[in-house]
């Protein structure tokens, strides 16, 4: 695997895979990856040729009192990780490289509606910076086909959204959650957790668990669901961000007669943010 940190370096080897015919897929990340990262990577290898993988933490994306300096960079481990997943190519520029005239002036990306609540409500500004760094990079790569994970399920939503408004000819891919054994989505920001604080953690995915499998044997009363489901993650210790029942294509507000669901939720453990969605078909 060839790691390049300047648009000129990776455009030059995307051009050369491209020039044999070879089909590119991108990934893009933060880095600190773990194996739902690596997921993404065996997807793109099993759909494409030549495979780019990104790692730049978007300052772009984080709000004032975010964990911007303080999230995990392990570029050397994440480098073996790619390597060894079938990666191709490396992309991990800095932000000089990605915002060379800085953040204040550089054109934004905004994708209207489906970035309204849930995480657009809690983080005002992130997904501009996430739908930006994003056009950026497909600009920049110019891939047949990107990959993203469906844990950050309203992300993946607004990048569908913007492809399909700015009529990019990519092909977006979601991947399953990857989760550990006792139920927890698999996050970088697990990693800030305590020992207590780890155990007390798949109390998340259980809260929605209790909801879908009501919803999967036809109940419709949505609030009394997210109202006990709430009671359930403040009891192990959470302090709730947001909890709400959607409908799974849109992100509109869930009714009763919709059959594709999915349920969304943010909680607090201690000073650390995790989000969590299971989707439901009845």
């Amino acid at each position: 695997m060839k790691t390049v940190t300047t648009v000129h370096e990776l455009r030059a080897a995307v051009a050369q895979a491209r020039s044999v015919g070879k089909r590119i897929a991108l990934t893009p990340t933060m880095g600190n990856l773990h194996e739902g990262h690596i997921a993404l990577v065996r997807q793109a290898v099993a759909h494409s040729e030549f495979v780019v993988a990104s790692i730049f933490v978007n300052p772009l994306q984080f709000g004032a009192n975010e964990d911007l300096d303080t999230y995990p960079r392990t570029l050397a481990a994440d480098q073996e990780k790619l390597a060894a997943a079938g990666c191709a190519l490396l992309f991990a520029p800095g932000v000089a490289e990605m915002y060379p005239n800085g953040m204040d002036d550089q054109t934004r990306v905004v994708v209207p509606r489906v970035t309204e609540g849930l995480c657009g409500a809690s983080r005002p500004g992130h997904f501009d910076g996430v739908s930006t760094v994003v056009c950026k990079l497909f600009n920049m790569v110019q891939p047949d086909l990107a990959i993203f994970g469906e844990k950050d399920y309203q992300q993946l939503a607004v990048i569908r959204t913007m492809v399909r408004d700015l009529n990019l000819p990519i092909e977006i891919q979601g991947t399953p959650i990857v989760r550990a054994a006792d139920g927890l989505a698999l996050s970088s920001r697990n990693g800030y957790l305590d020992e207590a604080q780890r155990q007390a953690a798949p109390a998340l995915y259980r809260s929605l668990n209790h909801i879908g499998n009501a919803l999967a044997a036809g109940a419709n009363d949505f609030a009394t669901l997210i109202a006990e489901a709430r009671t359930l993650q403040e009891q192990a210790g959470f302090r709730p961000d947001y909890l709400e029942i959607r409908e799974a294509e849109t992100l509109r507000p869930a009714i009763p007669q919709d059959r594709q669901l999915v349920i969304l939720a943010a909680a607090y453990l201690g000073s650390t943010r995790l989000i969590d969605n299971l989707t439901i078909n009845r």
